[in-house]
């Protein structure tokens, strides 16, 4: 017998849906949420509501972002030869944080992975390729060192390498198999720093 209400499992439910939640970790914040007044609650659901309502993908680097271009690509300070190809706009974010990277973003949103139906058509790879025009001086990959991470970087290098522009990648500082997410910003920095021509 199910002594817990349909609400809160219809609440549950959606927490446990989310990326690295749990079951346990969601009924913890199901509970939590009760707890708060009333409005707590409404304001937490306007701002779930407002940001799936004004943030969308910049049209140029496809970060998230409420204005369109996004401040970086809009920026006149940003140095426009250097573009930095991440996986997720959370990497971008990351490497922000480090306040040394000047120059442009471009987000692939995922990896290449064959065994999950993800090819290069569903990745934005065409649309990196389209803005690699004469200014344009190096690329850095700077993908996850996963195995879908070091096939993607191959795949982008042998497209690139034939338009004469440099095609680097973060020195191996960050291991293999982690996620820049979770990597110390000191060590980021000098990956990206010492990065390796491809």
């Amino acid at each position: 017998m199910n002594v817990q209400s349909e609400a809160i499992e219809a609440v549950v439910e959606h927490f446990a849906s989310l990326p690295s939640i749990g079951r346990k970790t969601a009924q913890r914040l199901a509970f939590y949420l009760l707890r708060q007044s009333d409005e707590f609650i409404h304001s937490f659901a306007s701002s779930l509501i407002q940001m799936k309502e004004t943030v969308h993908s910049c049209s140029v680097c496809f970060t998230y972002t409420e204005h369109d271009p996004c401040p970086i690509c809009s920026s006149e300070r940003r140095d426009r030869s250097v573009i930095c190809v991440v996986e997720q706009p959370t990497d971008v974010l990351i490497i922000e944080r480090m306040s040394e990277f000047k120059g442009l973003y471009h987000v692939l949103h995922g990896n290449i992975n064959p065994l999950e139906g993800i090819n290069p058509d569903d990745l934005k790879i065409r649309e990196l390729i389209a803005r690699l025009n004469s200014n344009v001086k190096e690329i850095i990959l700077a993908l996850n060192p996963t195995v879908e991470g070091e096939v993607t970087m191959q795949y982008l290098a042998r497209m690139i390498k034939p338009l004469e522009i440099i095609v680097s990648r973060p020195a191996r500082g960050i291991p293999i198999g982690s996620e820049l997410e979770y990597t110390d910003e000191a060590t980021l920095s000098k990956a990206m720093e010492s990065r390796i021509v491809m």
